[in-house]
């Protein structure tokens, strides 16, 4: 049997078809596996708005782009019998060690940080990532803080933050992420007001 010689033709109809099978799978287990990714990340989403928050039961979202901001918030209005207890706020920093992270901030009387919750980040293991390990002691120092008499900057810079022992870059970008989400709460705090008058 004479083996078949390979053309120009035969390799490129190869390597379409290889393609294609190739494409056609990787869009099946994306559609598959969609679904599920995006209910995990939002069941994550609705477990730090319950972490960083007294109890509540309802809440309302809204997306908000800060003035000169590279991408939204999400304010999450949590209320109790119709009464306001206080607001979360998904926030993020490009500061990071790593690049961009997010996390929720949760806030109560307007100013008071009622905790902390990290949604995502690429820090360094063993160093940076210290600020998600499952409510670690470093992210306790800002609940209870109020922003009026807080300075949200690591020591090293003035403020009042404890940096994580050999994660400073990763203490600022926290530090950065939530002032970002207090800066825009008292932003609108302020356009509401002027609405009133």
């Amino acid at each position: 049997m004479a083996k078949k010689e390979s053309s120009f033709i035969n390799m490129v109809l190869t390597l379409f078809v290889v393609t294609a099978v190739a494409a056609l799978a990787l869009g099946g287990v994306y559609n598959i596996t969609k679904e599920p990714i995006a209910i995990a990340k939002r069941l994550k989403i609705e477990r730090a708005i319950g972490e960083v928050l007294p109890e509540f039961d309802s809440v309302v979202e809204t997306k908000i782009l800060p003035e000169g901001g590279k991408d939204s918030l999400t304010f999450y209005e949590a209320s109790k019998q119709g009464e306001v207890v206080g607001t979360a706020i998904r926030t993020y920093t490009d500061n990071g060690f790593s690049g961009r992270f997010w996390i929720m901030v949760g806030f109560v009387n307007g100013d008071v940080i009622s905790g902390t919750s990290v949604l995502e980040h690429k820090e360094t293991p063993g160093l940076g990532d210290k600020m998600d390990k499952s409510k670690a002691e470093w992210s306790r120092q800002f609940d209870g803080k109020n922003m009026n008499e807080f300075k949200l900057l690591v020591t090293k810079d003035g403020g009042d933050v404890d940096a994580i022992t050999a994660a400073t870059i990763s203490s600022r970008a926290f530090c950065d992420a939530a002032q970002r989400a207090y800066d825009e709460l008292k932003n609108q705090d302020t356009r509401y007001k002027n609405q009133d008058n």
